[in-house]
C-alpha cells in the first residue's frame, strides 16, 4: 500500500485557517446580511437573499478547504478552485472601485478575505505539482534492472538485445502528442542512416502494443521493435520524470508545437501520461552509453549521432 504524500505542516494549518475564515464569513453574511455594508458605509442591497447566497457559497468553499487540509497534495483541485475564486472576486471588486460603483472603504475587506491567501494557495499548488512529478520515483527500478526486466515486442529483454547489437532506445511521449508524431516522422526519415551505424531502433511508449503498432504503421515503422511501458517503470528507471510546467508549456514549446502542428504532425487522443518527458538512449552490452535529456517537450535529439558507438 502506497504511503500518502506528506506536506509541510504549515499547509494543512493554512487551509484550516482559510476554512475557518470562509465558514465564519459565510455564516456572518447569512445571519447578518446588512452588517458588512454598514461597516463599509454603503447602502445594503435591496435583495438580501442574493447576498446571503454568496455567504452560503463562501461557507461551502470553507468546507472544501477543511477537506483538502487532510492531504493538500491529493486535494489540489479544491485549492485551485479556491485560488481562482480568490483572484476573480478581487478583480471584480477592483473594477467596481475603479468605476466608482463601490467606495474604497471596502478595499481592506477584500485584502483581508482574499489577497492574503494568494501566496499560500499558490505554494500549495506548486507542492502538489512537484509531488505529482516525483510520484513513483522512490519505487523506481535501477537503470540496469529496468533494462533487464523490460521485454520488447520481439520477446527479448533490452539487455539481451543490446548484447546482439547496439540499441537506440527512443522513449516517446503519448501518441497523441504533436512532438511524438514529429519524432516518429524524423525517425522514419533517418532510419537508413541510424541503422547504418549498426544500431537497432526500439521505440518505447505508454500505450497498448496493438494501438502502438497501428500508430507506428502510419510512419512505416510498424515492424520496428517496441516496448510498452504503461506503468512508466522503464521511464523512471532511465531517469525520465514528468515535466515541469515550463518543460511542458513554456513559450518555446508553444512555438515549436505550432510549427509541428502546421507541418502536418497534428495532435490526437492522449495515450498514457501527458506530462511524461521523452528521452533517447544508446544501449550496448547492458549499459547506457549515450543519453539525450530533453530540456523541454519540443527538443529534438540527433538520432544518428546518438546511435553511433563512442570510440
Amino acid at each position: 500500500m502506497k504511503t500518502p504524500p506528506t506536506s509541510p505542516p504549515w499547509m494543512p494549518r493554512a487551509l484550516l485557517a482559510a476554512a475557518l475564515c470562509n465558514v465564519v464569513l459565510g455564516g456572518w453574511i447569512v445571519l447578518w446580511p446588512d452588517a458588512a455594508f454598514a461597516i463599509a458605509g454603503v447602502a445594503a442591497p435591496n435583495y438580501p437573499p442574493l447576498w446571503q447566497s454568496l455567504g452560503v457559497i463562501a461557507a461551502v468553499f470553507g468546507l472544501g478547504y477543511a477537506i483538502s487540509a487532510a492531504n493538500p497534495a491529493r486535494h489540489w483541485p479544491i485549492v485551485l478552485l479556491g485560488l481562482i475564486a480568490k483572484i476573480l472576486a478581487p478583480a471584480s471588486i477592483a473594477h467596481a472601485l475603479w468605476t466608482g460603483a463601490l467606495p474604497w472603504t471596502i478595499a481592506w475587506m477584500c485584502a483581508a478575505l482574499d489577497l492574503v491567501w494568494w501566496a499560500p494557495f499558490a505554494i500549495i499548488l506548486r507542492h502538489a505539482w512537484e509531488t505529482f512529478r516525483n510520484e513513483g520515483t522512490a519505487d523506481a527500478p535501477s537503470e540496469a534492472a529496468a533494462l533487464r526486466e523490460t521485454h520488447t515486442s520481439r520477446d527479448s529483454s533490452l539487455t539481451m538485445l543490446s548484447f546482439e547489437k547496439p540499441v537506440l532506445l527512443v522513449m516517446l511521449r503519448h501518441a497523441g502528442c504533436t512532438f511524438c508524431r514529429n519524432a516518429m516522422a524524423d525517425i522514419s526519415r533517418l532510419r537508413p542512416r541510424i541503422e547504418s551505424t549498426g544500431a537497432e531502433i526500439v521505440l518505447g511508449h505508454m500505450g497498448t502494443a496493438s494501438e502502438f503498432t497501428t500508430f507506428a504503421q502510419r510512419y512505416g515503422l510498424g515492424e520496428v521493435a517496441a516496448v510498452a511501458d504503461p506503468e512508466r517503470r522503464l521511464y523512471l528507471g532511465l531517469g525520465l520524470k514528468r515535466g515541469t510546467f515550463m518543460q511542458l508549456f513554456g513559450p518555446r514549446v508553444w512555438w515549436r508545437g505550432a510549427k509541428a502542428f502546421f507541418s502536418g504532425h497534428g495532435a490526437g487522443k492522449v495515450r498514457g501520461d501527458a506530462t511524461q518527458m521523452p528521452g533517447a538512449f544508446l544501449i550496448h552490452e547492458g549499459r547506457v552509453l549515450r543519453r539525450f535529456e530533453h530540456q523541454d517537450a519540443s527538443d529534438k535529439p540527433d538520432y544518428v549521432g546518438l546511435a553511433t558507438l563512442p570510440r
